[in-house]
């Protein structure tokens, strides 16, 4: 298609938009009432699991009675199959490429549009209820997603020795569904803007019962049907309230599954329909266009401009995705000579794209463009399918139809280069603390180690190989996560080793071989896999941060000293490595750098008992008793039954001359330690 026919259609569409924009105004002005907006996405979901999508299942009565009040869009597609870049595109409007969200730990700058910000400022309230800790802003990882909110109802922790995941690292829908209803009881007046994210269908399908034992040989499907049942309380509870019929009610996934699809058992890699193809709803006030089904193609880019228009606010020039009010006007009467003028804009390509392999493996990143009957996928070995001929993506036309393929790539190139964002990449934020986070949930890499794999990866070129050919490693890797957060290590180490047979230099597979065998308490065979994964990456603060950590563990603090100077190097502000570097000095008799060590962590971290002891302890066998004082008499009061700050006390008196307050203290050490014994300075 030509620039000069892609810009006409471009400005119809900008047109048809502005005069459907300004009917929803006026309607909204004549009302005066601003409606509330409610955005659902429940994360890993296929479209063909919904009822109102053809299912014959009968997973999603709720979703279903929701979408005959609702547009239903037959074809909407994710712009990427992962939780953080494809929640950005839905909450900014904007592609992968220019918001840059490619991966957990990336900030979201505070240029991009935001949608709670942008309503915020339009006078609503906001609040957001989520279900991981993948979308936590306060633990590291979706740095940013805080901005604009009034509450942000997240703060997860992770899991502690014999706690449920569901009670630290993500939560059952019914409980992100009890958080949202808490906060709709008791909202100021005034419209509001409620995001809710539920976590449950993505792996390992555990739902609870009934829906655990009724679809026990579809695990997955008995976690879509829970979390189905949850948003039925929440829809319930809107209409008890009277707050479902002036609402503005979008429902959608973040990406869908693949369950073996191309032979992917997760998501992540591909950009099939499997987890492209998503269930999109939108719910107007006073149930607008109501059982309008739209089958042209749109993409979760979409949403955000959509919403807008449909409560009246303008779009930020930054948006990049269209408003779909247009598509929704009824379809005009026939004309006296037959023919029909449609208001809905021409099908327009639908760009995806995933970074994951390269990321997160050093394999090749995927594109794809969605146009007319085709499907296009750039990768090492390009593909071509005709998915009215073929909707299953099964019969590769590339190579039969090269001039189709060649004309497909111009377009995607262009429609990337015109939709990339200029400038430098927000630069991902190293915390080795976030990546022990998003290790407890099976994630593969955190932000910081997956720039520097796919830079390694750009370097060669294509990168390091084609996902298709390397799925099988990647499905061993997905398992392995798993069996790594449910502690059936064994297993775990057997796919990691199979997964290094098979790629010698993945790094991550050493890194995750060396965690497993941590947990086992198998120090040797640890540090040599740790060591291997920083030699692979040895610019990687969290591998240095990872490998100094064990070494410290396994009490080797000669050899933990290196690594943890690596990470403050890098990192300064990361205090829990300061400490480590503290203890590691003091063991190895380094008196004076343990003590500036224990220094910069108490200005910041004042009530730090193990730092307060240690640094008290260190100045007295360094000769400086008088110094020694407050920090010892800090620790005792922190920890009022601890024994040792009153022992070490006892000696910075006696070596002082202050023989009665030594002999006080130690005997007060000396009934405190007949109680049981206190944790040491060891304790970081």
């Amino acid at each position: 298609m030509s620039g000069d026919k892609l810009l006409t259609m471009s400005l119809i569409r900008q047109w048809v938009c502005l005069i459907v924009v300004c009917f929803a105004a006026r309607a909204l002005a004549e009302t005066a009432v601003p409606p509330n907006i409610i955005l659902i996405t429940v994360d890993t979901t296929r479209a063909d699991r919904m009822g109102f999508l053809g299912s014959d299942l009968g997973l999603t009565p709720n979703l279903d009675a929701l979408a005959r009040q609702s547009v239903v869009f037959t074809h909407a597609y994710s712009q990427a199959p992962f939780t953080a870049p494809s929640h950005t595109t839905i909450l900014t409007g904007t592609y992968p490429q220019f918001h840059q969200v490619e991966d957990f730990q990336v900030p979201l700058t505070k240029d991009l549009p935001f949608a709670p910000a942008i309503l915020k400022a339009h006078g609503y309230h906001t609040a957001a209820f989520v279900g991981s800790i993948v979308l936590d802003p306060f633990q590291g990882l979706a740095i940013g997603y805080e901005r604009g909110f009034d509450t942000y109802d997240s703060h997860f922790h992770m899991t502690r020795p014999g706690e449920d995941h569901y009670a630290a690292t993500d939560r059952r829908a019914a409980v992100v569904v009890e958080h949202a209803l808490a906060w709709l009881s008791k909202h100021p007046p005034g419209p509001f803007f409620m995001w809710v994210h539920l976590y449950d269908p993505h792996f390992p399908y555990e739902a609870p019962d009934p829906f655990g034992t009724r679809y026990k040989s579809a695990p997955y499907d008995g976690e879509i049907a829970y979390s189905d049942s949850a948003l039925g309380k929440l829809l319930d509870r809107l209409r008890a309230q009277g707050l479902f019929e002036n609402s503005v009610i979008a429902m959608m996934s973040d990406h869908g599954e693949s369950l073996g699809d191309h032979g992917e058992e997760f998501h992540g890699f591909f950009l099939y329909d499997a987890t492209i193809h998503v269930p999109l709803l939108l719910k107007l006030p006073g149930d607008r266009f109501a059982g309008k089904r739209i089958d042209s193609p749109v993409g979760l880019v979409d949403v955000l401009p959509t919403i807008l228009h449909a409560v009246g606010i303008e779009v930020p020039q930054e948006v990049q995705g269209e408003s779909l009010l247009a598509m929704m006007a009824p379809e005009p009467k026939p004309a006296a000579n037959g023919s029909t003028a449609t208001a809905s804009p021409p099908d327009r390509p639908l760009y995806s794209e995933t970074e994951y392999g390269v990321r997160a493996y050093g394999w090749s990143a995927v594109r794809s463009l969605r146009t007319g009957k085709y499907l296009f996928i750039e990768a090492p070995r390009r593909e071509l399918y005709d998915m009215l001929a073929d909707p299953k993506a099964e019969h590769d036309l590339s190579a039969s139809s090269k001039a189709v393929a060649d004309t497909l790539q111009s377009q995607l190139d262009a429609f990337r280069l015109k939709t990339k964002k200029n400038g430098e990449a927000p630069v991902p934020v190293a915390d080795p603390e976030a990546q022990e986070k998003l290790a407890a949930l099976g994630y593969t890499a955190a932000s910081e180690d997956s720039a520097m794999t796919a830079a390694a990866a750009a370097a060669k070129g294509i990168g390091g190989g084609d996902p298709k050919d390397k799925i099988e490693i990647g499905n061993w890797m997905g398992e392995a996560n798993y069996l790594l957060e449910v502690s059936r290590l064994d297993e775990a180490i057997v796919l990691l080793k199979k997964s290094i047979a098979k790629q010698p230099d993945l790094w991550i597979a050493y890194a995750k071989l060396g965690s497993a065998e941590t947990y086992l308490h198998n120090f040797p065979e640890a540090v040599k896999a740790r060591r291997k994964s920083v030699e692979l990456m040895p610019d990687s603060v969290n591998l240095h941060y990872e490998l100094g950590k064990i070494l410290f563990e396994s009490q080797d603090y000669e050899s933990a000293v290196p690594e943890l100077e690596f990470v403050v190097a890098k990192m300064p502000e990361s205090w829990k490595t300061h400490i480590f570097l503290a203890i590691s000095y003091s063991r190895t008799n380094r008196l004076l750098p343990a003590i500036a060590e224990c220094q910069k962590v108490l200005a910041v971290m004042p009530e730090q008992y193990g730092t307060n002891l240690l640094l008290g302890r260190d100045l007295v066998l360094l000769g400086n008793p008088e110094p020694a004082l407050p920090p010892l008499t800090k620790a005792a009061s922190i920890r009022p039954r601890a024994s040792e700050p009153h022992l070490v006390l006892a000696d910075a008196y006696e070596k002082l001359g202050r023989n009665a307050d030594a002999e006080r203290e130690r005997a007060l050490g000396n009934r405190l330690a007949v109680n049981g014994p206190t944790p040491g300075p060891i304790e970081p």
